[in-house]
């Protein structure tokens, strides 16, 4: 292990960590100068992208990665009026989140502080960069990135406009610091450094997450895989159905909001599911259908659902497709193959939906919306760290609040127990 290199790395990041601790106004100063940094310095940050996304498609890159990859003059715009939308929000540090005054006097305060040190390991996304950057610096805590190597230009470029806002501001620019290193062992390694980070942040595939919930001697603030259902209730408008289907499957495909399974009530599935598979089709969509869905589609190109459809996050311009016989088993086939992303119900009964809200075990649980609005831009927090999964701290889309814990202050008059 070169630990003499996490050492460094880790002893800047403690340092900076601590000054940002106390810094208020400056964070949103140094904010809007990230920005500004990071559309001054697009001509080089899409030059290194370039030459990532050549690397990536010249080794096989799926075309959902590649996208996944690639940056435009737009997506980072989109990435510096994340920035500001950030510095437009409340500063978490020093909220009283409770307080009481006990019998003896003693006055208790529970208030937000930051967590410290935290580290990100993400894939070959560089708009997570600045958008994990952006949230630590907010909330207070000093970051260490650790991207997938196909990024790794592009991230450097990203990396270096950000420590450059950061340094125009007066912040440290070790506030955020990247691990240049790609070999697999720089991810091992830094699972281990206990002393140097406080929280690690996964995000990405279902191997990296499991990767790091298994090997990290840190605390996990575990992001999830979107193993996403569209369930069409009996009853369920046709078109509002076509839509929202359509919307969470092929927006976007390779986001972790995406729906990746559509169910099907029976009793719907003659008249709807032919307008659902017409329009998803034409959106390009792939769909593979259990033996009752593809006998409803006569003359479609649709392929026979294997078990492993029902299991898998494709990410990708496809779909599985099922017929149930009521919401207890669309609620059943939810409960064994979903993975507590987001789950969507359509339908025009109160009491279905009611039913599916408070059986479904997940972060976000639709009624007549698509899945895609789980993002933490979508709920207002502004750019997100992750969706959340898991139970503890934090569930479903991470901002800034999510990236402190609370700290009690007692104030006496010479109380002694």
């Amino acid at each position: 292990m070169n630990q003499a290199y996490w050492d460094r790395l880790g002893g800047r990041a403690k340092a900076a960590a601590a000054v940002l601790a106390q810094a208020r106004a400056q964070k949103n100063a140094a904010l809007l100068a990230m920005a500004d940094a990071l559309l001054a310095a697009q001509a080089d940050i899409l030059a290194a992208n370039a030459q990532d996304v050549q690397a990536a498609a010249a080794a096989g890159t799926s075309q959902a990665m590649l996208d996944r990859l690639t940056l435009t003059p737009a997506r980072i715009a989109s990435m510096a009026d994340g920035l500001r939308q950030v510095a437009a929000l409340p500063d978490p540090v020093g909220e009283v989140i409770g307080g009481s005054t006990r019998p003896n006097g003693l006055r208790i305060l529970q208030v937000r502080v930051p967590l410290g040190v935290l580290g990100i390991i993400y894939e070959a996304r560089p708009n997570v960069t600045s958008d994990a950057a952006g949230l630590c610096l907010k909330s207070g805590n000093a970051v260490l990135l650790r991207s997938g190597k196909e990024a790794i230009l592009s991230n450097r470029a990203c990396v270096a406009a950000l420590r450059a806002g950061l340094a125009v501001a007066g912040l440290p620019e070790d506030a955020v610091q990247l691990v240049d290193r790609t070999d697999r062992e720089a991810v091992l390694e830094m699972m281990q450094q206990r002393r140097w980070i406080d929280v690690l942040i996964p995000r990405g595939g279902a191997g990296l997450i499991r990767s790091v919930t298994e090997n990290a001697r840190i605390p996990v603030l575990e992001t999830g895989v979107g193993n996403c259902h569209i369930y069409v209730d009996a009853g369920a408008d046709v078109q509002m159905a076509a839509a929202i289907t359509v919307n969470a499957k092929a927006s976007r495909p390779s986001v972790c909001n995406a729906a990746e399974t559509l169910l099907i009530h029976a009793a719907a599935a003659p008249t709807a599911l032919p307008v659902i598979a017409d329009a998803l089709l034409a959106a390009g969509v792939q769909l593979r259908c259990c033996p009752r869905a593809a006998a409803l589609l006569p003359g479609r190109p649709v392929l026979a659902a294997t078990q492993q459809d029902w299991e898998t996050e494709f990410l990708d311009y496809i779909m599985a497709v099922r017929v149930v016989d009521d919401i207890e088993q669309a609620l059943a086939h939810i409960a064994r193959y979903g993975t507590g992303h987001s789950e969507c119900i359509v339908t025009d009964s109160q009491a279905a939906a009611d039913r599916f809200t408070a059986a479904v075990d997940a972060a976000a649980v639709y009624v007549n919306a698509s899945t895609r609005f789980t993002d933490g831009g979508e709920f207002g927090m502004g750019a997100e760290i992750g969706i959340s999964t898991q139970k503890l701290h934090a569930r479903g889309p991470m901002g800034l609040r999510e990236l402190t814990c609370g700290k009690y202050i007692i104030s006496g008059n010479g109380q002694v127990r």
